[in-house]
């Protein structure tokens, strides 16, 4: 089953309570949340304090991407604030696998995220311990990017590599996707879809979802 993730990246941050309100009323199944902090990624955008207050105005699952650095020293804040996934950079991470476990012992979903030049083999010994793998296809920082064509061929490689190992894991893609392109992504593997200014810009929300969803089985 596909999941469509909107990312609030591309959402109007005067109005975010609304903004959140709007795709969960249209059919999303999950909330991304980008959290930058202008060293790890050449952007700055919220911290854990707005993640608690947004957290207040829907029921939808709260899917927090850290890209910063040194993640470990904000996990237990983000999971106080409300949320229920957690990707963190394999990049950003000098020890993974306690980071990952720190997020599972807290009750929460462990998720881990590569940009796109990282090669797959800095999490094969990790894949154990993680629900979801987080797949960038643009360089992180900036909402409303081209999606990088190669990352197609990655996408395919992670889903034979969970299928190799026997083991039920999410792969998330994040960035340029949109109705045109979304079968490919979901053809590799793909089954949960990070989509921000494809959404956030439609005028009419539902529609654009119910499209995502109708083309991620379709060419």
């Amino acid at each position: 089953m596909i999941k469509i993730a909107p990312s609030i990246l591309s959402a109007d941050f005067s109005k975010l309570g609304e903004e959140i309100l709007r795709i969960e009323k249209a059919g999303a199944d999950l909330v991304h949340i980008d959290v930058m902090d202008g060293h790890f990624v050449p952007n700055i955008t919220i911290g854990s304090p707005v993640v608690k207050s947004l957290k207040k105005v829907t029921g939808l699952m709260f899917d927090v991407h850290l890209m910063i650095e040194n993640p470990d020293s904000y996990i237990d804040a983000f999971v106080d604030a409300g949320a229920d996934i957690i990707s963190v950079h394999a990049e950003a991470c000098r020890h993974l696998h306690r980071t990952l476990q720190r997020i599972k012992q807290l009750g929460k979903k462990a998720a881990v995220a590569l940009n796109p030049a990282t090669p797959l083999s800095s999490i094969e010994w990790v894949l154990d311990d993680v629900d979801m793998v987080l797949i960038m296809s643009v360089n992180p920082g900036f909402g409303g990017q081209k999606y990088i064509e190669g990352i197609t061929r990655k996408i395919e490689l992670l889903k034979n590599l969970i299928k190799t190992q026997g083991l039920n894991i999410d792969i998330e893609v994040d960035g340029g996707i949109d109705t045109g392109n979304i079968y490919s992504v979901t053809k590799a593997g793909a089954n949960v879809i990070v989509s921000g200014s494809t959404i956030f810009s439609a005028k009419d929300t539902a529609k654009i979802i119910k499209e995502l969803r109708k083309n991620a089985y379709r060419e």
